[in-house]
């Protein structure tokens, strides 16, 4: 079993989007686990498990992880999805092939300044390795840029915990071939469209897309040749 676990914060604007790729993308059973603040109880309907919360973001995903991990089994995979990413292609064979390689596979933002931990945009791991790590999504921990400078954000804590074990993970980098923006409207290994910035104040999944989201997804300009 696929554990899904996805915050969607303050606007519904995203989740028929991601539940309906994650309907046509994904090739196991899976469940779908969020987190609703601020949205209409009744877009609980898309999901399987819906978790009253409040806080920040890792907080959140945290506290889902928790959830899951209390009624899931070891071996079953745990997959952590931002509100306003999903994937484009079945994920599966590139999900497989990393976790055959190390216990864990995420994004990882390299165009971000450099970011070195793994990001919660997409990120797969199974049960078992999120309890031996005692997995923790939130800043903390920093590390050192080739600049000097000495950063952290979400995903530090988890990276330190990655080091401390010793235990590799692959990372999944950007792999546009259109780039809109240095940062926003991502996708990556070819498998997953992360929006960025989906949920602050005037984002729009339509932002910057000719046409509008839903008729020309920024999902498929973004992998056009430019």
């Amino acid at each position: 079993m696929l554990h899904i676990a996805t915050v969607h914060f303050g606007s519904p604007r995203w989740v028929e989007i991601q539940t309906r790729y994650l309907r046509e993308h994904i090739s196991v059973p899976y469940r779908t686990w969020t987190s609703l603040q601020g949205i209409d109880p009744s877009y609980g309907a898309y999901f399987d498990r819906v978790i009253d919360q409040a806080g920040r973001h890792p907080g959140k995903l945290n506290n889902l992880a928790l959830e899951i991990t209390h009624e899931a089994q070891d071996g079953d995979l745990l997959m952590f999805l931002d509100g306003d990413a999903f994937p484009i292609a079945d994920p599966m064979p590139v999900i497989l092939d990393a976790l055959a390689k190390a216990p864990l596979l995420a994004v990882r933002r390299a165009e971000n300044g450099g970011d070195r931990q793994p990001h919660p945009c997409f990120c797969v791991t199974t049960v078992g390795t999120w309890r031996d790590l005692h997995g923790d999504w939130s800043p903390g921990h920093k590390w050192t840029l080739p600049d000097g400078r000495r950063p952290s954000d979400v995903g530090g804590n988890l990276l330190r915990s990655l080091e401390l074990t010793k235990t590799p993970w692959v990372d999944i980098l950007r792999s546009n071939r259109t780039h809109l923006d240095p940062l926003l409207f991502a996708v990556y290994g070819g498998i997953v469209y992360h929006h960025g910035a989906g949920f602050r104040r005037g984002a729009q999944p339509g932002t910057r897309c000719p046409g509008g989201f839903c008729r020309c997804p920024l999902a498929a300009f973004a992998q056009r040749d430019p």
